[in-house]
């Protein structure tokens, strides 16, 4: 699998694992359009990848990733809206379409549409550097890109509402405590952590641990069909009032 056209995602091969790191670091991995649209394709290559057989999500420099960049901005005409939140659908599905588990690595902030790549992914590793937060609402967004699918799913139906209505920002240690994340180490010990974690799973029996990952999914591709297209379009309402003024 060639990886070479991606720009904003390096993507490193280490035996059957594969790492994808969100690489804008000076802008904390911050997404632009551009980059959008590569986290929609990536995880499409991914799963025709034949040579690996766990993927690990992490980000470059001291960040997860902050969400959108609100300060470079998107497209806020409706062509251009369009295509973003067309993009936004595609990101998730095709993160639950990959067979092989995923690990994420959070190295740092993760908000926004960040957050929402950290936690879909099949197992969550925080440093504890790491915060946390659906920041959708302090800028007058509904929580839409899956924040209102996943965050119920992990931390139940009242917290979810809590942290997704006020935005909230959470450290690794309230994250590991509700139920967020899998596990919280020191930062310096993050990397390992998460080797250790991909080592088992390669070694691993590959069609029970897929076929197990597909079973729970469905629980997830459920709510995604009930919940997703509601929240989406309610975002795009938002940020049609919001970006047209």
């Amino acid at each position: 699998m060639d990886y070479s056209n991606y720009k904003y995602i390096l993507v490193e091969r280490e035996g059957k694992i594969l790492r994808l790191t969100l690489n804008r670091p000076e802008r904390l991995n911050a997404i632009i359009p551009e980059m959008h649209t590569e986290i929609a394709n990536i995880f499409a290559d991914v799963k025709r990848d034949q040579e690996a057989d766990v993927i690990i999500l992490t980000g470059a420099g001291r960040g997860f990733c902050a969400g959108a960049d609100l300060k470079e901005g998107f497209s806020t005409d409706k062509a251009g809206m369009d295509k973003t939140f067309a993009e936004a659908r595609e990101i998730i599905v095709n993160i639950l379409e990959v067979e092989q588990p995923i690990i994420a690595a959070v190295n740092g902030p993760a908000a926004g549409l960040g957050v929402t790549l950290a936690l879909f992914p099949d197992i969550v590793i925080a440093s504890d550097r790491a915060k946390l937060g659906d920041t959708h609402v302090k800028v007058g967004l509904t929580a839409g890109d899956g924040g209102a699918v996943i965050w119920p799913l992990i931390v139940g139906v009242n917290k979810a509402k809590e942290l997704l209505m006020t935005g909230e920002v959470i450290d690794a240690q309230e994250a590991l405590r509700i139920g967020l994340v899998n596990h919280v180490v020191p930062h310096d010990e993050l990397d390992k952590k998460v080797m250790d974690m991909a080592q088992q799973l390669v070694d691993g029996h590959k069609l029970a641990i897929r076929t197990t990952k597909k079973a729970v999914n469905l629980y997830i591709k459920w709510m995604l069909n009930q919940v997703f297209d509601y929240s989406s379009v309610m975002e795009y309402q938002c940020a049609m009032e919001a970006w047209t003024k």
